[in-house]
């Protein structure tokens, strides 16, 4: 997000006191959920216009390809809606900006309703501050395909819990089917780096660290699993998308998903569901993966009771409820997750995973830094890939991603 760094200030910045009426006109923009939940948020601002008769509310709903430099756009031309859906990472720009309201001083009250992983998830190194509401969140587990474990001479009710046993298995895997069978389809991302155990920044928030030495010890192993054909070929260039068909074509022997997938697997590989088997992620910290999704308030906007009101009335107990009824999401309030819908098993796989999901999220943390960038991303992956084809080796390919990432967040 280039050239936001002036426009926090000038005569058109609003007030960030949300005590006053709830009133006014406001637009609240959406990142890709107008096709499948229109009818939902039609509902919710009409229960929101009848709360607060005197406030109306205009949605807007953007496509998820180019969502954020959308954003960026908009934030640079001044026309950033009063009400945003981001992610942690789209927020932290914009709060370096002076775009982003600091909900701790103008919603500080709201912060005991979500849980305290969740609400931290929008916070910015360097800055104090709470920069969005938590709103909806996501984990899932690892599925498994127990007839290639069986196969490989794996026992396939034992799946692997720890790295080790990952790799070890995968190794089997891949030589007891003569390189046929990957157990991964993934190279390393930043998360599964900070799932490893990896400090990735310094406790100043203003450089990264994830080329220490347990950084390369992670790297180190993938080149191996590469080199043994137990990360599959096609792995540096493999999307979620066919990472996702790798699996359910069953070339690959694990992959991480949600309790959707699992009617997928019913329906389009019958075989693949019928041996389908379900553990949860494995973590070097003990804490569980958590994406997670939020509700800024822009800070130019002219109504600030009302857009502080409506956000965090989006994000409140009973509509994040509503909404995760609807779709396989999670609510980050307290206590939502302790309701019988995440605690009360029916014997299906999709209710088990449901139930082991919301467990692990209410200790699950979002390993991906907030100031790591789409750009940091791409240099990561690189990275990655120059020492998997063994261009470089994995510390000096860490070196230099943690050089350009530092250099890129220098800049933003």
């Amino acid at each position: 997000m280039l050239g936001l760094s002036a426009c926090g200030s000038g005569d058109d910045t609003g007030s960030a006191d949300a005590s006053g009426k709830v009133e006014g006109d406001i637009t609240f923009q959406t990142w890709n959920l107008k096709a499948n939940f229109k009818s939902y948020f039609e509902g919710l601002i009409d229960d929101f216009e009848k709360k607060y008769p005197d406030a109306e509310v205009k949605w807007v709903d953007q496509p998820g390809e180019g969502y954020a430099d959308k954003i960026s756009a908009d934030a640079a031309a001044g026309t950033l809606p009063d009400v945003v859906n981001v992610s942690p990472d789209l927020v932290a720009p914009l709060a370096k900006a002076g775009l982003a309201l600091d909900l701790d001083k103008s919603a500080g009250k709201y912060e005991k309703e979500y849980l305290p992983g969740a609400w931290k998830s929008h916070q910015v190194p360097g800055l104090g501050g709470t920069y969005a509401f938590p709103w909806y969140l996501n984990t899932g587990p690892l599925f498994y395909n127990k007839r290639l474990f069986k196969d490989a001479g794996l026992d396939p009710e034992k799946p692997p819990k720890t790295y080790d046993q990952l790799f070890a298995d995968a190794e089997k895997l891949a030589e007891k089917s003569g390189g046929k069978v990957a157990t991964l389809a993934n190279v390393p991302t930043i998360e599964d780096f900070g799932r490893y155990g990896v400090p990735l920044m310094n406790k100043e928030g203003t450089g990264f660290a994830f080329n220490d030495a347990k950084g390369v010890e992670l790297l180190t192993k993938y080149k191996k699993l590469y080199d043994a054909k137990a990360l599959d070929g096609q792995a540096l260039t493999a999307t979620p998308e066919s990472t996702g068909k790798k699996f359910l074509t069953e070339a690959v022997a694990m992959n991480p998903g949600s309790a959707l997938d699992l009617e997928k697997f019913k329906k389009d590989a019958p075989r693949l569901y019928e041996n389908i088997g379900i553990t949860p992620q494995i973590s070097s910290t003990g804490k569980d993966n958590m994406y997670v999704m939020g509700v800024m308030v822009n800070t130019r906007t002219k109504k600030t009771p009302a857009a502080v009101a409506f956000a965090h009335f989006v994000t409140d107990a009973q509509r994040q409820m509503s909404f995760a009824k609807k779709v396989a999401i999670f609510p980050s309030t307290k206590g939502s997750l302790d309701d019988p819908y995440f605690t009360r098993t029916d014997g299906t796989d999709q209710t088990r995973v449901r139930i082991a999901a919301a467990k692990s999220l209410k200790t699950a943390v979002n390993y991906t830094p907030v100031l790591f960038s789409e750009q940091m991303k791409v240099e990561l992956r690189n990275a990655v890939a120059r020492a998997l084809q063994g261009k470089q080796s994995p510390k000096e390919a860490l070196d230099n991603a943690v050089k350009s990432c530092d250099r890129l967040l220098k800049q933003s």
